[in-house]
């Protein structure tokens, strides 16, 4: 089927044999038309389904109003809570998000920063995929002065905004947790150690096992995608092993619950013969049996916060380049997971 030709002001001009300039004012509500020429205007406009061009309009003008955002995965709870925290303060301050997923693959995530760019975005929010190495790829933002910001998966070494929790301190508080609950050879489950995310996570397992007095034992760390499915996979390595973990720190909700359902399977109580605790206080992490210990980390306000630092850049009411790195605020929160029976508990 043949597309129709899309009615411009020339049309609606001609229709009412005025002037494309008087159309253009009145569509635009200028206050030199009458009410009356834009009433008799937009009805016509309307009658022809004439549609604004916004983003030629917007061109014009040097802006989009669009900001770009890559997110590996778009089907986690942590990151649906990031968007909708981007998407409450981009949309009342008048722009739109673009938003793509890299899905965790260097292809992708350089795919879509080109569709990025090529779309004219004002600028460009990233969490970067779990094998990137290169970063290459953002130069052409840079180079043109287009702002960029990483949230969570960040680049430590690229000039550039980022947002990001304390993960180091989340992790070490985790692994103190498990010890001061009597935990003594804790294994600990990751994502890709190339993401900052998750080496500070390790890095402060290791440092809390250190400053306990405990060794570290490679055995005992697992590198994964942190699926349901590699929750199942761990399980099953954590009950070959012998003695096996009596603690667990992994690094996301989703992988933890799936590894506590595979352990229960077996035989293993939570906490008391194994305590596992997870990260991101995803809404499964409530109702899991045993509840799931875990670190509440604040999406929609990471969202929120690098939207509301990009336009006040784009507005010129800040500078993001003057900030290299801001840092939200994480939280503890211990439940059933963890709480071993012949320990006395202080806090929840």
């Amino acid at each position: 089927m043949k597309k129709k030709k899309e009615v411009t002001i020339y049309d609606i001009a001609k229709k009412l044999r005025l002037s494309p300039a008087t159309v253009s004012r009145a569509l635009n509500n200028h206050p030199g038309i009458s009410s009356q020429t834009k009433k008799r205007i937009e009805q016509i406009a309307d009658e022809l389904g004439y549609r604004s061009n916004t983003f030629a309009s917007n061109l014009r003008r040097q802006h989009s109003q669009t900001i770009g955002v890559i997110v590996p995965k778009l089907n986690s709870y942590f990151m649906s809570m990031v968007i909708s925290g981007m998407e409450k303060v981009a949309n009342e301050a008048g722009y739109n998000l673009l938003i793509s997923q890299s899905l965790e693959t260097v292809d992708k995530e350089v795919a879509n920063t080109q569709v990025m760019f090529n779309s004219r975005v004002d600028g460009l929010l990233v969490s970067l995929a779990y094998d990137i190495r290169s970063l290459s790829h953002f130069d052409v933002f840079t180079k043109r002065g287009i702002p960029l910001i990483f949230f969570d998966r960040v680049a430590d070494d690229y000039k550039a905004t980022s947002v990001i929790i304390n993960n180091f301190r989340a992790g070490y508080g985790v692994v103190s947790h498990l010890i001061e609950q009597g935990c003594s050879r804790i294994a600990h489950i990751t994502g890709s150690l190339l993401r900052n995310v998750y080496l500070d996570r390790f890095n402060g397992y290791k440092t809390a096992l250190s400053d306990h007095g405990l060794d570290f034992d490679k055995t005992l760390l697992l590198e994964t995608d942190l699926s349901e499915n590699a929750g199942v996979d761990c399980a099953e390595k954590f009950l070959s092993m012998n003695p096996r973990p009596d603690g667990i720190f992994v690094a996301n909700d989703t992988c933890a619950v799936s590894c506590i359902l595979r352990l229960k399977e077996a035989g293993i109580c939570i906490p008391n013969d194994i305590a596992v605790a997870g990260f991101n206080n995803d809404p499964i992490s409530k109702v899991v049996e045993p509840s799931l210990t875990t670190v509440n980390y604040p999406g929609r306000e990471m969202g929120e916060i690098a939207v509301t630092n990009m336009i006040d850049h784009l507005n010129g009411s800040s500078n993001i380049h003057t900030t290299n790195t801001i840092i939200l605020r994480s939280e503890l929160i211990v439940r059933q997971s963890t709480k071993k029976m012949n320990i006395p508990q202080t806090h929840e």
